[in-house]
This record gives C-alpha cells, structure tokens and sequence, in this order.
C-alpha cells in the first residue's frame, strides 16, 4: 500500500477491490474521487479506476502524434543560428546528437510517469499531472502556475513568422521583419478560424499538411547523399568540403553552447506529446513502450542526414548568413531557382501545419482548465459556444500568439519566441525529472508503493534532470564575442519573462487559492469527476462555510443538478 491522500492505494492492477469500484464507476457517469486529502493513503480502486471514454488512437496513430509535432519548422530554420553559434559544422552535429539523448532521456521520464497504472497520472494532460501527483503543497500552487505557463505563452507565434518568411520568398519578396510578422499573423488568424469553425476540416488541412514535411525532409536527406557521391549537376553546386575538416572554425562560448542546444530542443519539442493524450490510446503502455521511441529515433536520425545534407550542399558562409530559409537556399542551390520558391512554399505549409496543430491543442488546454474551476470566468473559457468547438480557448490563444509576434523589436521576433518556449519548458522539465527521482526515494525507503511498467534508468533520469539544470542555468552566462542572439534586447531576456509566467502563476495563487476563498467564505477543493465522455478530470469546487451538507454531499448535489 501507498501513502499518498487520504484513502489506500493497491499497485495490482488486477486487486479485486479495484475491479469492484472500476465496474461500479464505470457506470457512474458523474462519480466522484477526493484527490486533494491530506491524509496518508489513497482510494484503493485508484490504480484501476481509468477512463473509460472512446480510445482511438493506435500505436501508429500515437507515433504520428510524436512526428507531426516535432516537426514543424525547427529542422528547416535552426541549423544557420546553431553554425554561427557552435563554430564549425562537427560541434552542430554532435549539439544534434546531444539534443537527440535529452529528448529520448525526456521520452523515457515521461514514460515511466505515463505507464503508472493509475487514473491520475494515465490520463490526457502530461506534465501537468505529474507536477500535482508529486508536488502536493502548498496546495493548488503547482496547478496555478501551470495554469500560468499555458495561458501567457504563444507556442504557435514562431513558427507562424516562419511561415511569413518562407511565403516572402516563394513570391520572391524581400522577407522583411514586419511583413513576415504581417504575413504571420494571418498565418495564426486562419488556424484560428478554421478550428473554431469547423474542426474536421482542421484535422483535415493538419493531417495533409503533415505529408509535406515528411516529404521534405526525406528529399533534402536523399539529395545531401547524391551531393557528397557528385551526383548533382545543377551550375551553382560547388562540393563544400564541410566534412574534411569538420572542427575548423571558432572554440564555441559556453553562451553559444547553451543557445545552440536550445535551438536544438526547439526542434525536439512534442516527445513527450503522446502524454497528453493517454486517455485517448488504447494501449498507452505498448505507445510509450514502442510508438514514442521509435518517433523520436526516426526523426533524430532523419534531422541528422538533413543536416549532413546541408553542409554537403550550401557553403558555411551561405549557411551562416540564411538566417531561417536554409532551406530555400539548399533547393537553389541543387536543383535552381525554381525548385528553391517551389520549397518555400512546401516549408510554409509544413509550417501552416505545426501552428494548425498547436493551436489546436492549446486551445483544448485552456479549455480544460476553464472546465477545472482553474481560471477566472471558468464558464467562459470552458465553453464550446457558438461553434461547438473550444472558441473561447482558441481566442485566448490566438491573442497571446498575436501579442508575441508583435511585441518584439524587429529582428528578435523568432528567437525571442523560440526561447521563451524552451526555457519554461526546461524548467517544468528539471521539476518532473527530480519529482521521479523523489517517488523512486520514497519507495526505496519503503515509505510508497512506486511500480511503473515502463522504468526510466535512475541514471537516465537524472542526466535528464542534470541537462534541464544546465538549460535552466547556463544562459545567464554572459555572450562572448558577440554572440548575442538578440539585436536589440538583453540576452537575459527570455529568462526574466519565462520567471515572470511563473511568478504570475504564484500570483495568482495567493489571490485564487487563499484570498478569495478567505473573504468569498468557502473551502476550496478538488475532486476527480467522471464525466459524461467517460474520462476522468479534476474539478475543483467552491464548499460555502457553514454549509449543512459534508463535502461530498455538497459535491453530489452540485454534480446531479449540472
């Protein structure tokens, strides 16, 4: 047994106790579990207690998750800063390898989370079941400041200005900051709208648009491979000599290190996507077992040789001067002019198609904090009015995306939001590497039950933990040499705002969580509620002081009167 809460947990999926309260729930839409208690033990049924909604989605389905989230437009706009930063092309390559082990040790963190058997943390939501499972007080701190982190960044701000740049130069524009912005945000304007208006042809335009990444980043590595055999024959193709003395070039900063690495991880961000959706998979063990591995891998090794295919093919100078559209001068470079706006247009479909995505999800996310009790004006944010879809979420995000596109001063758009992601995002990472170095502590000392199908190796956890540290650390290291990724802004600056989400976050815990409820005169608390789709979500609800009926009670009767 287990202490965790107020009532006992048994690790054997298969205890009898569990299938009782399993069968009799699952025919309870609407049940009820206590999840914020105090005391030493939880619910016996908890580890069996899972949802029971529609699974649709396959193994298969589960490794596209992975590849249609990673990648975007990383691999297509990264290479040229991490050049400029690294100093000569074998340092890139190994940052690429490197990269590739942090986001498979990641994988692996999330995994061991994700095959827990119980009802709490194999369910939709990722990261942020982990944090409330392991860090329990001060209570509902955790939840507001994830509530913060999702709310106040705009994940599908940067590849949308990338979308810009790749559409300037496809109509043979010169890719200005402001036009690409301009263009950018009409990018976010239609994934918004057609999310809101009409969902399935959302997943439609994301799911056709996913074909041309593949399709891309398969034929820029078959041609970096005819590159280096003297298979191409276009006029402006001269070999490079990139490999043959590949560690030429300036000793890289430790600035230049870190920013490269984060440059990296941009393009890894959504292995541990299949997490936020394991109340959707069928068998969502054999999906992180196999599905996540083989994605992450697949694409590690494609990033590789589309990296071997650019320093094949386009001069370091060339490489270092792009800016985002490497890719663009790659095709030129091969295959002529024509091929070069034809790749720029296929890039900022692939583009179209991440910010699709993203925004899709996020504005779920919000959505279902709204449907919590989490944010202010909750009924508002959880609505699926007056298009039957997540409007109010998508709103708040496409606001948020427009803000941050904008808001930067030119030049410094894209990686002003490239690393106001990646830094928030190492930190929640640090937290859930130590919050499982902490559970498998407790259960050595034989303080809890802790008894995942999939392990993570302690070592691997904690190089995970160790690497999110340094990405959390190294960039207050001053630039040397001017290495400053920004023009005009501080190289500090992503790192004070990433700490000011958070910061809000506490913010608004201290108001939500503490005052409110002191001059409202009510407790608040949360339970776990089945809901009518047949998943399990946590719900937070208002108990008035002085109330006649127990919590429970009080819960029920707010429960059957929805």
């Amino acid at each position: 047994m287990v202490g965790l809460g107020k009532f006992s947990l048994s690790s054997n999926s298969n205890d009898s106790k569990g299938e009782t309260l399993d069968n009799k729930e699952s025919k309870d839409v609407n049940a009820v579990a206590p999840i914020d208690t105090d005391s030493e033990s939880v619910n016996a049924g908890e580890l069996v207690v899972l949802d029971k909604g529609d699974r649709r989605i396959g193994l298969i389905s589960a490794a596209f998750l992975i590849t249609n989230r990673i990648l975007g437009t990383g691999i297509f706009s990264v290479t040229s800063t991490i050049l400029t930063l690294s100093g000569s092309v074998g340092v890139t390559l190994i940052l690429w390898v490197v990269g590739m082990i942090i986001a498979l040790a990641g994988l692996y963190v999330y995994a061991e989370f994700g095959s827990y058997p119980s009802r709490l943390l194999q369910r939709n939501g990722g990261e942020k079941n982990y944090l409330e499972y392991v860090y329990k007080n001060p209570k509902f701190l955790v939840t507001c400041m994830y509530a913060m982190y999702v709310v106040l960044l705009g994940w599908a701000s940067g590849n949308s200005v990338v979308f810009g740049e790749y559409i300037l130069n496809a109509a043979n524009v010169e890719p200005t900051e402001w036009a690409a912005r301009g263009i950018g945000i009409a990018c976010v304007s239609f994934a918004f709208l057609i999310n809101t208006l009409n969902v399935k042809a959302g997943l439609f335009v994301m799911n056709t648009l996913g074909f041309f990444k593949v399709a891309i980043v398969l034929l820029i590595s078959v041609t970096g491979w005819v590159a280096l055999g003297g298979g191409i024959n276009n006029s402006e193709f001269e070999p490079t000599g990139a490999f043959s003395n590949a560690f030429d070039g300036d000793s890289p900063s430790g600035y230049g290190i870190v920013m490269s690495l984060y440059n990296v991880i941009w393009a890894f961000v959504g292995y541990s996507n299949v997490n936020y959706s394991l109340s959707e998979v069928r068998n969502p063990v054999k999906a992180l077992k196999i599905s996540a591995p083989i994605a992450v891998i697949s694409l590690g090794v494609i990033y590789m040789f589309v990296n071997i295919a650019y320093f094949a093919v386009v001069p370091g100078d060339v490489i270092r001067s792009s800016g985002r559209i490497i890719a663009a001068h790659f095709f030129r470079i091969a295959f002529g002019e024509t091929a070069e706006r034809a790749c720029s247009v296929f890039v900022a479909l692939s583009a179209l198609g991440n910010v699709i995505s993203v925004i899709f999800s996020q504005g779920r996310i919000v959505q279902q904090l709204g449907r919590e009790g989490v944010l202010p004006f909750s009924s508002f944010f959880a609505s699926q009015r007056p298009f039957n879809s997540p409007f109010t979420g998508l709103f708040e995000h496409w606001v948020i995306c427009v803000i941050t596109i904008v808001a930067p001063p030119a030049g410094d758009a894209y990686n002003f939001v490239m690393n106001l992601i990646s830094y928030p995002l190492n930190i929640i990472n640090f937290f859930v590497a130590i919050g499982l170095l902490w559970l498998h502590y407790e259960a050595r000392k034989g303080r809890r039950e802790w008894t995942p199908v999939i392990k993570s190796p302690i070592v691997v956890t904690f190089f995970f933990a160790l690497a999110s540290l340094y990405l959390v650390v190294a960039p207050y290291i001053p630039p040397t040499g001017g290495q400053n990724v920004y023009n005009d802004m501080p190289y500090w600056i992503h790192c004070v705002a990433a700490w000011g989400v958070f910061f809000a976050g506490g913010v608004y815990w201290v108001i939500w969580a503490k005052i409110l409820p002191r001059y409202g005169k009510y407790k608040l608390v949360s339970r776990d509620v089945l809901e009518d789709d047949g998943f399990w979500r946590n719900k937070f609800f208002k108990i008035p002081y002085g109330s006649e009926l127990s919590e429970e009670e009080f819960i029920e009767e707010h429960q059957k009167n929805l």
